[in-house]
Formats: structure tokens, sequence, C-alpha cells
């Protein structure tokens, strides 16, 4: 449509010069509603790649994929034919001065890399002409040299920037610039603008009603100029002899459309101010919580709670984060720094790791001074208790030492000595260890006590045993005493009891019980002067023979089987027994019987009656034979036999 309602008339011309090849090429499209015109100037010698065909090539595939007069897109494209072009620079690095015109019919946008050139002329002068990117360029735009001098500068083809540069690539993109009925766009490069002066351009644009009255003027301005070697040149008039019309805007259209736009802005405004206002709410709420748990945090801080106080830092610390208050931030990071140093040497204290306990207290007490919540005597009696609690360790160390090398006095006066320093430190699980420590060695020692007293007393009771089998009674009472007296004192009862019972043997055998005179009548044996239980009283009956010179020591006593009859039996019988067997014999002979008290019985029975007597008196106290020797004694006085 904008093709059709205007008028675009384009011509060129492009020849070699006085060379084989021609570098230069321009190539152009026209759209419905856009056109674009490109011209090169191969900067290169390739043979094989033509660099100035590459580039306008690409630039105007890309223009036809996507038409556009956004100053974006059209740098897009010369971008994509600057990395076309260094992409296949195999054998030689392919460059190009490149210059492109995109039109909409109504407006153009021209962008250039290099020195190619554009002209716009418009009523029959020059409107504008692009800027060369070279050295030249420069030298003009300081003042350095003038206009009239530039087109022959030596410095014109040192070009500051072009397709196909490794380093950089920096193409300038003009805005958009309107066109007008009339207006004639003139792309050459520098062949021809290097020989064809603007008056002489002028003239021949003057002298011209169409595009190729101009580009043949100005080829034959170039020709007639009769350079030795003639450059590759090329000339391309574009005659917008019509531009495309837009129609007038609507004015309704465009006051409704800005009222939907001041609408929107208001309820976006309303939005934001609605958004801001929960923002400072949600701010100010923050802002109260940081001051609430710093607060806290102070409160604990004062109070010695370090882990509580960690925790109060870092609330308020991450409300300080969220406000982005960078001085209140720096501020309770510092504050928590100094409660995790104090909770850190508290825990090593736990775990007995004081060394490192005074290290986080000092590194505490550095900072701690700079904030009033902290009090620095507390921190300061902390590291002097761990100083403390720390030269207590090493005592006990050394008690451990003497304990483990059996050397149980050391170590239980070691173990007293720190659990003194654990008191006056107060360290109560180091007094609770030191109890236990102790508890331990003096068992210890005690247990050497008790074994050594018991070998001891042990060694006196054989010694006294020793003595009695010598006969020795005196010595082995003596080591007897001594030995139940260390029993005594280490409470083994059971065998103070047995050195009370040696201790008894001893003294019976030291002082055996002589029977009286009469009790060694034979009248009196068989009634109850004889004991009747225990063998002890019978040996002490036979070891009393045994005194008095007898021959009868081996003599026993026992009773038949009707427990009625009473009788001593031996090998050889003392005169006294046997007399008093034989009357016993004369009186069961002459079959009569004595009374104990003189009368005769008839018969057995009396005799029965005086032997069961004795048997039942003797049976009566069987664990008192002397008593019952005693007893027997005195029977023939009291009525024994007759």
């Amino acid at each position: 449509m904008r093709k059709e309602n205007s008028d675009f008339k384009t011509a060129f011309v492009s020849e070699a010069g006085s060379y084989i090849d021609n570098r230069d090429y321009f190539a152009f499209v026209e759209l419905e509603d856009m056109a674009c015109y490109v011209i090169a100037d191969g900067l290169d010698t390739d043979r094989e790649a033509h660099s100035a065909k590459m580039a306008v090539s690409v630039i105007l595939e890309n223009f036809m994929e996507k038409p556009s007069l956004s100053r974006r897109k059209i740098r897009q494209d010369l971008e994509t034919a600057h990395e076309w072009l260094k992409f296949e620079s195999r054998r030689v690095r392919l460059k190009a001065s490149v210059l492109v015109v995109v039109t909409n019919y109504t407006r153009m946008v021209w962008a250039t890399c290099g020195h190619a050139r554009l002209y716009h002329f418009r009523g029959g002068r020059l409107n504008l002409r692009s800027k060369d990117q070279s050295l030249a360029q420069l030298l003009l735009e300081d003042g350095r040299v003038s206009e009239e001098g530039f087109s022959g500068h030596e410095e014109r083809g040192n070009l500051l920037s072009y397709m196909g540069r490794p380093d950089r690539f920096e193409p300038y993109i003009s805005n958009k610039t309107p066109l007008s009925d009339g207006d004639v766009l003139l792309l050459c490069t520098p062949g021809i603008w290097e020989e064809v002066e603007l008056p002489e351009m002028l003239d021949a644009l003057a002298e011209s009603s169409d595009p190729d009255s101009l580009t043949d003027t100005l080829e034959d301005i170039v020709l007639s100029k009769q350079q030795q070697t003639v450059n590759n040149y090329t000339a391309a008039a574009v005659y917008a002899n019509k531009t495309f019309t837009e129609k007038p805007k609507n004015r309704k259209k465009w006051i409704i459309r800005i009222a939907i736009l001041l609408l929107t802005m208001v309820i976006a405004g309303g939005g934001i101010w609605y958004a801001k206002a929960r923002q400072a709410a949600k701010l100010a709420e923050t802002v109260v919580q940081m001051t609430e748990f710093e607060q806290e945090g102070d409160e604990y801080a004062s109070a010695s709670d370090y882990p509580k106080a960690l925790k109060a830092y870092s609330e308020a610390k991450n409300a300080a984060s969220k406000l982005k208050d960078k001085l209140h931030f720096q501020l309770l990071r510092n504050k928590q720094r100094v409660a995790q140093a104090m909770t850190d040497g508290d825990e090593y204290v736990k775990d007995g790791s004081f060394d490192m306990a005074l290290d986080s207290y000092t590194k505490a007490l550095g900072e701690a001074e700079k904030y009033k919540p902290f009090k620095v005597e507390d921190i300061q009696a902390r590291i002097e208790r761990s100083e403390a609690v720390a030269k207590l360790t090493e005592v006990i160390k050394e008690g451990d030492i003497h304990f483990q090398n059996q050397d149980y006095t050391s170590a239980l006066e070691t173990y007293k000595k720190a659990y003194r320093a654990a008191i006056e430190a107060n360290y109560p699980s180091g007094q609770k260890q030191l109890e236990t420590k102790m508890e331990e060695t003096e068992g210890k020692i005690n247990t050497i006590y008790r074994e050594t007293k018991t070998l001891k007393a042990d060694n006196l009771e054989k010694k006294g045993d020793r003595a009695l089998a010598a006969l020795d009674y005196n010595a082995a009472i003596e080591a007897y005493s001594l030995a139940q007296e260390i029993y005594q004192e280490i409470d083994k009862l059971e065998r103070v009891l047995a050195m009370e019972r040696k201790i008894a043997k001893a003294d019976e055998k030291r002082n055996p019980i002589v029977p009286a005179a009469g009790q060694l009548d034979s009248s009196s044996l068989p009634d109850g002067g004889m004991p009747v239980s225990g063998m002890s009283g019978m040996n002490d009956w036979n070891e009393m023979n045994g005194q008095n010179g007898s021959s009868g020591n081996n003599g026993s006593y026992g009773s038949n089987g009707s427990g009625g009859t009473s009788e001593w039996s031996g090998a050889s019988e003392s005169n006294v027994d046997r007399a008093t067997r034989i009357e016993g014999s004369e009186d069961q002979a002459s079959g009569g019987t004595s009374s104990p008290d003189g009368s005769t019985s008839s018969g057995p029975s009396s005799v029965n009656q005086g032997t069961t007597a004795g048997s039942e008196e003797a049976g009566a106290s069987p664990a008192s034979s002397t008593s019952d020797r005693q007893d027997r004694s005195a029977a023939p006085e009291g009525g024994g036999g007759s």
C-alpha cells in the first residue's frame, strides 16, 4: 500500500575502474511497506570471496525476513553480516565499508560503517551527509583539516571502524529522518566521492531529472578527471518523487488513548501507593521487632544468660537486614559475636577444654568493653575460674599418675589438694570427680592395710601353732593373743573366735585339771565320778593318769547297749580299778548288792539301780566333764558303791 501510494525511483552505476574486479556492490529491495538500499565497498583483495557482495546479501536477507524501521533491528542485521565476514575469513580477513538506508516511504533510517557515504539532497541543496569512520573525519571535526581538503586527505582511508573488524564493530545508526517529496538520496563509494566534489554533485543534480541521468553524470565526472588509476566506483540514486502521506491523526482517538493512559497511571499510582503503604507498615513492624529483640538480648546479656542473648541478637540482626539498616546490623552482629564467644567458652568448660574456653572468654572480653549489657567483671571472673580449673586439671593428672604407679598415699594427698582447689574455684563437677577418686584411692589403701594385717596375724597364728606343738603353751597363748588383737582390729570376727578357741585349748593344756585324791577311789568311778560324755574328758582323764605315773593310761569308758551298765576297761587297769571291779564281782558272786547308804540288796536289780543312777547323772550334764568328775569324786562319800 505504501509503495503504491508513493513514487521512488532508483538507478545506480558500478564499475571496476582501472581494476579487473569490481569490489563494490549495490543492491536494494522495495517491498510494499518498506524498502532497503545497501551499498558496500570491499576493502580486502581476496579473489574468491567477495566481501562487499556477501555483506549486502546478508543484510538484505535479514531485512526481508523481518522488515523493520527499528534501529535495533538494523543494528542486528549489520552485526549478522559482520559475524558472517569474520566466519568466512579463512584465507584473508574479509572487510568492507557498508551503508544501509531503510525507509517506509515516509521516513528513513540510515546506518554506516567505514567510509561509504550517503548524500541527502532536498530542494537542490545538500540536506545531510553521513560521516566517515576514519581518521580524516576526526581531523575534520577537530578543524585540523578543511572541508575542501578532506576528500583528498591521505588519512581518508584510515578507517577506525568497518565491517569484519576483529576486535570490535561499532556502526553508526541514525534516528528516523522524515522524507519529503523531491528528496534525492545518493549512495556512493569512495570511487565517487573522492573524485566528485560536492559542487559538482549539486550541478549534476540540477542537470538531472531522474536517477539514471544523475548516476550517468557522476560517472562522466569521474571519468573526465582522467586519473591514471580509477578506483572501483559505485553510485546509487534514489529519487523520492512522492513520499507516502499518512492519514491525519484521529484527535478523538488520541484523547481517549491519553485518558486511558492517565486512568491507568492513576490506578497504577493507587496500587503503588497501597503497596508503598503496606511496605511502610511492614517496615515499621520490623523496626519494632528489631528493637524488642535487641532489648531482650541486652537483658539476657546483663543476666549472663548468653545462649538466650545470642538467639535474641540473631533475631534482631535478621530484622535489621530486612530493613537494610547497616548501622544496626553491624552493632547487633558485634553483640552477637560477644554472646557467641561467651556461649562457646561455657561449652568448652563443660567439655573440660579449659584452654579453648580461656581463648573464647578472652576474645569476648576484648569486645565486651564496648557494649554496656555485657559485664566485664563477669567475663574476667570466668577467665580466672578457667585458669584455676586448668591448673586444677593438671593437679588431677598428677594424682592419676601416682594412682597408676600404685603410690596410693601420694595420690590421695594430691587428690585432697585438688579437691580443696576445686572448692575454692567453685567447680562442682570437679569436686564430684575428686570425691570419687579419693574414695577409690582410700579403698585401695584400706585393702592393702587389711591384707598386711591379715598376713601378720596369720604368721602369728602359725607361730602359735608351732609353739603349741612344741608344748610351749605360754608362747602359743601369747602368739594367739597377738593374732587375735590384729584380727579384732581388722574386723575378722571368725578369726577372732578361732583364736579364742586356740587360746582356751592351750590354756587347758597349760593348766590341766588335777582330780582330787578321793576321785581316784574305785568305789566312786562306776557311780558318777567318771566323765560319761565327751572325748576331751576322757583324754583329760588319761592325761591325768599319765601324769600320776600309772600304767593304765589307755583306759576307756563305755556303756552297754541297754544303757543301764557303765564300766571302765583298758589294756591295763590301775589298782584302784581292779579293786573296784573285784569288789563288785564279789558282790555279784555273793548274790547281793550294797545300797549307797550301806544296806545290802539282793539280786542284780540293786546293781542295775546303782549303775542306772550313775548313767542318768552322767547323761544329765555331758558338757561339764570337770564338774562331773568333781561330783563323781564326791560320790563315795555321799553314797557310792559299798
